[in-house]
């Protein structure tokens, strides 16, 4: 899979505002609208970080917005350098699974 980096126009250091935008068919392939959360893995210098995001609301499944939120994210993003970006180029990631419903971001794409 690949998510692509998302924010709510804020670009905060704290990490507010800022998450992952997943295409719907993987959403709905990977996805379970039955979990209430799942585990991020978030690579770093000597492991993993790991956020823990709500998938268990309207908006995550609707039609349009289908973004895992998370200041821990955000907080990755900014930490490895990936944040802020230019307007409109957001960097995306290739993530795997890792078993339900745990999700590891393996490497910028």
């Amino acid at each position: 899979m690949v998510w692509t980096a998302w924010n709510n126009g804020g670009h905060l250091a704290s990490g507010a505002g800022y998450g992952f935008k997943l295409d719907g068919a993987d959403r709905d392939l990977h996805f379970s609208p039955d979990w209430e959360s799942v585990q991020i893995r978030l690579p770093e210098h000597d492991g993993y970080s790991v956020a823990v995001v709500n998938v268990d609301k309207k908006s995550f499944w609707g039609a349009r917005c289908r973004e895992v939120i998370s200041r821990d994210i955000g907080k990755w993003l900014n930490d490895q350098g990936h944040a802020p970006w230019p307007k409109g180029n957001p960097p995306r990631f290739e993530v795997r699974g890792r078993g339900e419903p745990v999700f590891e971001i393996v490497r910028r794409v």
